[in-house]
Protein backbone atom coordinates (compact mmCIF):
# COMPACT_ATOMS: atom_id res chain seq x y z
CA UNK A 1 0.00 0.00 0.00
CA UNK A 2 1.56 3.32 -1.14
CA UNK A 3 1.91 6.08 2.12
CA UNK A 4 -0.55 8.91 2.14
CA UNK A 5 -0.02 12.36 1.15
CA UNK A 6 -2.83 14.69 1.06
CA UNK A 7 -2.77 16.53 -2.10
CA UNK A 8 -1.73 19.86 -1.88
CA UNK A 9 -4.69 21.21 -3.70
CA UNK A 10 -6.62 19.95 -1.02
CA UNK A 11 -4.15 20.96 1.72
CA UNK A 12 -4.17 24.19 0.94
CA UNK A 13 -7.30 25.04 -1.13
CA UNK A 14 -9.14 23.68 1.84
CA UNK A 15 -7.61 25.49 4.91
CA UNK A 16 -10.25 27.95 5.20
CA UNK A 17 -12.68 25.46 6.61
CA UNK A 18 -15.35 27.66 8.10
CA UNK A 19 -15.52 29.42 4.97
CA UNK A 20 -16.29 25.94 3.17
CA UNK A 21 -18.83 25.15 5.73
CA UNK A 22 -20.42 28.43 5.19
CA UNK A 23 -20.82 28.89 1.68
CA UNK A 24 -21.30 24.84 0.13
CA UNK A 25 -24.40 23.87 0.13
CA UNK A 26 -26.07 21.19 1.87
CA UNK A 27 -28.28 18.72 -0.39
CA UNK A 28 -31.80 18.57 -1.98
CA UNK A 29 -33.79 16.46 0.64
CA UNK A 30 -35.18 14.81 -2.81
CA UNK A 31 -31.76 13.83 -3.73
CA UNK A 32 -30.85 12.44 -0.37
CA UNK A 33 -33.66 10.38 0.39
CA UNK A 34 -33.64 8.79 -3.78
CA UNK A 35 -29.45 8.18 -2.66
CA UNK A 36 -30.20 6.54 0.91
CA UNK A 37 -32.91 4.25 -0.77
CA UNK A 38 -30.59 3.56 -3.77
CA UNK A 39 -28.06 2.25 -1.00
CA UNK A 40 -30.40 0.25 1.15
CA UNK A 41 -30.40 2.50 3.68
CA UNK A 42 -33.35 4.55 3.83
CA UNK A 43 -35.41 3.40 6.64
CA UNK A 44 -32.77 0.69 7.85
CA UNK A 45 -32.91 1.82 11.37
CA UNK A 46 -29.34 2.14 13.58
CA UNK A 47 -27.44 0.97 10.21
CA UNK A 48 -23.64 1.54 9.98
CA UNK A 49 -22.46 3.97 7.84
CA UNK A 50 -18.99 4.94 6.61
CA UNK A 51 -18.80 8.39 5.12
CA UNK A 52 -15.37 8.94 3.46
CA UNK A 53 -13.49 12.30 3.25
CA UNK A 54 -16.73 14.04 5.07
CA UNK A 55 -14.96 17.36 5.34
CA UNK A 56 -16.75 19.98 7.51
CA UNK A 57 -20.09 17.72 7.29
CA UNK A 58 -22.31 18.87 5.28
CA UNK A 59 -23.74 15.32 4.35
CA UNK A 60 -22.59 13.78 7.62
CA UNK A 61 -25.14 16.38 9.22
CA UNK A 62 -28.55 15.24 7.22
CA UNK A 63 -26.99 11.79 8.29
CA UNK A 64 -27.29 12.51 11.90
CA UNK A 65 -30.62 14.40 11.75
CA UNK A 66 -32.75 11.53 10.22
CA UNK A 67 -34.88 9.05 12.30
CA UNK A 68 -33.03 6.04 11.42
CA UNK A 69 -30.36 6.88 13.82
CA UNK A 70 -27.45 5.69 12.27
CA UNK A 71 -24.68 5.23 13.44
CA UNK A 72 -21.78 6.81 11.39
CA UNK A 73 -17.97 6.79 10.92
CA UNK A 74 -17.01 9.75 9.78
CA UNK A 75 -13.15 9.77 8.43
CA UNK A 76 -11.35 13.03 7.33
CA UNK A 77 -8.05 13.55 6.84
CA UNK A 78 -7.82 17.67 6.82
CA UNK A 79 -7.06 18.95 10.08
CA UNK A 80 -8.92 21.95 9.73
CA UNK A 81 -12.15 20.67 8.14
CA UNK A 82 -12.12 17.77 10.48
CA UNK A 83 -12.13 20.19 13.30
CA UNK A 84 -14.89 21.62 11.84
CA UNK A 85 -16.91 18.96 11.94
CA UNK A 86 -15.89 17.49 15.58
CA UNK A 87 -17.06 20.81 16.68
CA UNK A 88 -20.61 20.25 15.88
CA UNK A 89 -20.88 17.37 18.38
CA UNK A 90 -23.45 15.47 16.22
CA UNK A 91 -25.08 12.56 17.22
CA UNK A 92 -24.38 8.95 16.51
CA UNK A 93 -21.10 10.27 14.24
CA UNK A 94 -17.82 9.05 15.25
CA UNK A 95 -15.07 11.30 13.66
CA UNK A 96 -11.49 9.89 12.94
CA UNK A 97 -8.69 11.19 10.98
CA UNK A 98 -7.92 8.89 7.90
CA UNK A 99 -8.40 8.26 4.06
CA UNK A 100 -10.00 6.15 1.79
CA UNK A 101 -6.94 3.98 1.12
CA UNK A 102 -6.43 2.99 4.96
CA UNK A 103 -9.32 3.46 6.79
CA UNK A 104 -9.04 3.57 10.61
CA UNK A 105 -12.14 0.64 10.59
CA UNK A 106 -9.94 -2.82 11.70
CA UNK A 107 -13.33 -4.90 11.49
CA UNK A 108 -14.04 -6.30 8.07
CA UNK A 109 -17.38 -6.09 6.84
CA UNK A 110 -18.71 -3.68 9.13
CA UNK A 111 -21.17 -1.14 6.85
CA UNK A 112 -24.27 -0.87 6.03
CA UNK A 113 -23.42 1.69 3.30
CA UNK A 114 -20.17 3.70 1.99
CA UNK A 115 -21.03 6.99 1.27
CA UNK A 116 -18.29 9.79 -0.66
CA UNK A 117 -20.07 13.19 -0.69
CA UNK A 118 -18.53 15.57 -2.62
CA UNK A 119 -15.08 13.61 -2.87
CA UNK A 120 -14.95 10.60 -4.67
CA UNK A 121 -12.61 12.00 -7.28
CA UNK A 122 -10.25 12.85 -5.29
CA UNK A 123 -9.63 8.75 -3.99
CA UNK A 124 -11.03 7.41 -6.98
CA UNK A 125 -8.65 4.41 -7.65
CA UNK A 126 -8.04 0.83 -7.24
CA UNK A 127 -6.86 0.95 -3.69
CA UNK A 128 -9.92 3.01 -2.47
CA UNK A 129 -12.21 0.01 -4.08
CA UNK A 130 -10.54 -2.39 -2.29
CA UNK A 131 -10.53 -0.87 1.33
CA UNK A 132 -14.27 -0.40 0.58
CA UNK A 133 -15.09 -3.71 -0.79
CA UNK A 134 -13.24 -4.78 3.13
CA UNK A 135 -15.19 -2.65 4.99
CA UNK A 136 -18.42 -3.28 3.79
CA UNK A 137 -21.22 -6.19 4.34
CA UNK A 138 -22.06 -8.52 1.19
CA UNK A 139 -24.66 -6.74 -0.78
CA UNK A 140 -24.04 -3.25 0.90
CA UNK A 141 -23.70 0.19 -1.55
CA UNK A 142 -21.17 2.18 -2.27
CA UNK A 143 -22.40 5.73 -3.49
CA UNK A 144 -21.00 8.88 -4.20
CA UNK A 145 -22.69 11.84 -4.23
CA UNK A 146 -22.28 15.54 -5.81
CA UNK A 147 -24.10 19.20 -5.86
CA UNK A 148 -22.66 20.40 -9.28
CA UNK A 149 -23.15 24.00 -9.66
CA UNK A 150 -23.38 24.98 -13.69
CA UNK A 151 -20.16 26.83 -13.61
CA UNK A 152 -18.49 23.88 -12.16
CA UNK A 153 -19.96 21.36 -14.61
CA UNK A 154 -18.00 18.64 -16.82
CA UNK A 155 -17.93 20.09 -20.27
CA UNK A 156 -20.37 17.96 -22.10
CA UNK A 157 -23.00 19.12 -19.79
CA UNK A 158 -24.98 22.21 -21.19
CA UNK A 159 -25.63 25.07 -18.57
CA UNK A 160 -28.82 26.35 -18.20
CA UNK A 161 -27.36 30.32 -19.00
CA UNK A 162 -24.31 31.66 -21.31
CA UNK A 163 -22.73 33.92 -18.43
CA UNK A 164 -22.70 30.29 -16.44
CA UNK A 165 -21.10 29.02 -19.24
CA UNK A 166 -18.11 31.55 -19.21
CA UNK A 167 -17.60 31.42 -15.57
CA UNK A 168 -16.97 27.43 -16.06
CA UNK A 169 -14.53 27.85 -19.25
CA UNK A 170 -12.65 29.98 -16.53
CA UNK A 171 -12.62 27.59 -14.15
CA UNK A 172 -11.13 25.07 -16.72
CA UNK A 173 -8.44 27.75 -17.74
CA UNK A 174 -6.82 27.38 -14.15
CA UNK A 175 -7.34 23.90 -13.30
CA UNK A 176 -3.61 23.28 -13.99
CA UNK A 177 -2.73 21.77 -10.59
CA UNK A 178 -3.18 18.02 -11.86
CA UNK A 179 -5.46 16.99 -9.46
CA UNK A 180 -8.79 14.86 -11.34
CA UNK A 181 -12.03 17.12 -10.20
CA UNK A 182 -15.91 15.95 -11.17
CA UNK A 183 -16.02 17.97 -13.77
CA UNK A 184 -12.85 15.87 -15.64
CA UNK A 185 -15.03 12.85 -15.30
CA UNK A 186 -11.53 10.75 -14.40
CA UNK A 187 -12.92 9.43 -10.97
CA UNK A 188 -15.19 6.66 -13.15
CA UNK A 189 -12.31 5.19 -14.22
CA UNK A 190 -11.76 3.59 -11.10
CA UNK A 191 -14.38 1.20 -11.30
CA UNK A 192 -13.39 -0.02 -14.87
CA UNK A 193 -11.25 -3.39 -14.66
CA UNK A 194 -12.25 -4.74 -11.80
CA UNK A 195 -14.64 -7.11 -10.35
CA UNK A 196 -15.17 -6.13 -6.76
CA UNK A 197 -18.44 -3.86 -7.11
CA UNK A 198 -21.30 -4.60 -9.86
CA UNK A 199 -21.08 -2.96 -13.23
CA UNK A 200 -22.72 -0.75 -14.86
CA UNK A 201 -22.72 2.24 -12.17
CA UNK A 202 -26.43 2.91 -11.94
CA UNK A 203 -26.99 6.85 -11.72
CA UNK A 204 -29.42 9.76 -11.16
CA UNK A 205 -29.83 13.61 -11.58
CA UNK A 206 -32.12 15.80 -9.23
CA UNK A 207 -32.03 19.37 -10.68
CA UNK A 208 -32.11 22.45 -8.48
CA UNK A 209 -31.77 26.33 -8.46
CA UNK A 210 -30.98 29.00 -5.81
CA UNK A 211 -30.97 32.63 -5.61
CA UNK A 212 -27.78 33.94 -4.11
CA UNK A 213 -26.33 37.80 -3.62
CA UNK A 214 -23.55 38.25 -5.65
CA UNK A 215 -21.14 38.56 -2.47
CA UNK A 216 -22.72 35.24 -1.62
CA UNK A 217 -22.41 33.62 -4.98
CA UNK A 218 -18.30 34.75 -5.04
CA UNK A 219 -17.98 33.39 -1.73
CA UNK A 220 -18.97 30.04 -3.17
CA UNK A 221 -17.36 29.96 -6.25
CA UNK A 222 -14.07 30.96 -3.34
CA UNK A 223 -14.54 27.07 -1.92
CA UNK A 224 -13.96 25.69 -4.85
CA UNK A 225 -9.95 24.69 -3.63
CA UNK A 226 -8.33 26.41 -7.09
CA UNK A 227 -9.96 29.47 -6.97
CA UNK A 228 -9.17 29.56 -2.71
CA UNK A 229 -5.19 29.54 -3.81
CA UNK A 230 -5.28 32.19 -6.05
CA UNK A 231 -3.33 35.48 -5.44
CA UNK A 232 -1.85 38.67 -6.33
CA UNK A 233 -2.97 38.99 -10.12
CA UNK A 234 -4.23 36.36 -10.75
CA UNK A 235 -6.77 36.78 -7.50
CA UNK A 236 -7.64 40.30 -9.37
CA UNK A 237 -7.90 38.67 -12.96
CA UNK A 238 -10.67 36.07 -11.39
CA UNK A 239 -12.69 38.62 -10.04
CA UNK A 240 -12.66 41.04 -13.11
CA UNK A 241 -14.01 37.78 -15.07
CA UNK A 242 -16.43 36.94 -12.12
CA UNK A 243 -17.47 40.58 -12.56
CA UNK A 244 -18.09 40.35 -16.36
CA UNK A 245 -19.73 37.24 -16.22
CA UNK A 246 -22.45 39.21 -14.35
CA UNK A 247 -23.17 41.92 -16.67
CA UNK A 248 -24.28 39.08 -19.12
CA UNK A 249 -27.59 39.97 -20.27
CA UNK A 250 -29.06 36.59 -19.54
CA UNK A 251 -28.52 36.88 -15.90
CA UNK A 252 -31.14 36.90 -13.72
CA UNK A 253 -32.18 38.44 -10.80
CA UNK A 254 -35.27 38.41 -7.97
CA UNK A 255 -36.60 41.77 -6.64
CA UNK A 256 -34.14 41.61 -3.69
CA UNK A 257 -31.29 41.66 -6.50
CA UNK A 258 -30.76 37.66 -5.90
CA UNK A 259 -28.75 35.42 -8.61
CA UNK A 260 -30.46 32.80 -9.97
CA UNK A 261 -27.56 29.66 -9.71
CA UNK A 262 -28.34 26.67 -11.83
CA UNK A 263 -26.98 23.46 -10.70
CA UNK A 264 -27.84 19.72 -10.32
CA UNK A 265 -26.99 16.80 -7.24
CA UNK A 266 -25.56 13.91 -8.80
CA UNK A 267 -24.97 10.34 -7.73
CA UNK A 268 -24.38 7.06 -8.68
CA UNK A 269 -23.93 3.88 -6.44
CA UNK A 270 -23.20 0.47 -7.05
CA UNK A 271 -23.39 -2.63 -4.51
CA UNK A 272 -20.53 -5.25 -3.59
Amino acid sequence: MTSFQLPKAASQGFQKAAAYDTHRPSYPQEAVTSFLSALGLLGKRNAKVLEIAAGTGKFTELLANRDEEFKVIAVEPHGDMRAQLKGKGLKGVDVRDGHAGKLPVEEQEWADGYIAAQSFHWFANEETLREAHRVLKNGAGLGAIWNIEDYNKPRSWKAVTEWEEKLNSWIYSISSDGQPRFRDDQWRGAFENQELFTLPLSEKTVKWTVWLTGEALWSRINTLSQVAVLEGPDREAAVKVFKEALQSPDVERNESGEIALHGVTYFVWTKK
